[in-house]
């Protein structure tokens, strides 16, 4: 179903009945929309009232008009969520969807949150090596030269290659406002929220995920008070995806449906 939040036309998926219990909030990763969680969805509307929103500039859910930070996604997410009067909820996020989980954990929130499932969940700024480093600088200072005149002139697609050449696949298929979005979401670091996290929480990962890599798992495990890690063998950044029975097991076990 469609709602308006702040303006904007959110797409949210609802399962199962409202009551006195706890709801379940399903959380979406970069570039995803709630519609992947559907076995889980299913799974949880057995037992649980479930809200499944496409996050805005994704799936059916409006684009923002300026670009957004972590903070103003975790704003919505709790404008979305005030109409239902939820006392208790299960916070369920992959990706950059456990990253918005993590900005919700600083806040002094209208219900308790009983339980966190966190799946190959983005949150913590990785350290850039020298190389790194250095590419970075070096793709800078090409970008400052070509964009001057007469050489903007002489090479109008220079600037646009180099990007295309350098950015990640995320960043590539974005829109020029989802694009600055995301630079703002990646930059910021959310590993010093992990020790205040105070619900229960179970990580999923999959050993070979390239893009939350599973050192940023253990890390969580260790940092945050009461987190158990399962790590999926093989399985990359959607591990909910590859192994889906599996991960079904596991949810099942920590939510004892």
């Amino acid at each position: 179903m469609k709602k308006t939040v702040d303006g904007l036309t959110v797409n949210v998926v609802e399962r199962g009945e409202a009551s006195g219990g706890a709801a379940v909030l399903f959380l979406h990763g970069w570039g995803s929309r709630a519609s992947l969680f559907e076995g889980l969805i299913e799974l949880m509307a057995k037992k649980y009232f479930v809200l499944a929103p496409d996050m805005p500039g994704f799936g059916d859910s409006d684009e923002p008009a300026d670009p957004w930070d972590v903070g103003r996604y975790a704003d919505l997410i709790l404008d979305l969520l005030k109409p239902y009067s939820l006392k208790k909820l299960i916070l369920v996020g992959h990706s950059f969807g456990g990253r918005v989980i993590l900005k919700l954990c600083e806040r002094e929130l209208p219900f308790e949150i009983e339980k966190i499932i966190l799946i190959d969940s983005a949150g913590i700024k990785p350290k850039k090596s020298l190389r790194q480093r250095l590419s970075l600088a070096a793709y800078k200072t090409g970008r400052r030269v070509m964009s001057l005149w007469p050489l903007k002139k002489i090479f109008p697609d220079a600037v646009e290659k180099m990007r295309k050449k350098r950015g990640s696949a995320d960043y590539n298929a974005a829109s020029p406002v989802m694009r600055q979005t995301l630079v703002k979401v990646v930059n910021e670091d959310l590993r010093h929220v992990l020790p205040s996290v105070k619900a229960p929480t179970l990580l999923i990962w999959g050993t070979a995920d390239t893009a939350t890599p599973l050192s940023d798992g253990e890390l969580m495990e260790k940092l945050i008070p009461d987190a158990g890690l399962v790590k999926i063998e093989g399985a990359g950044h959607y591990s909910f995806l590859e192994a889906p029975e599996y991960v079904a097991r596991v949810t099942a076990s920590f939510l004892n449906i």
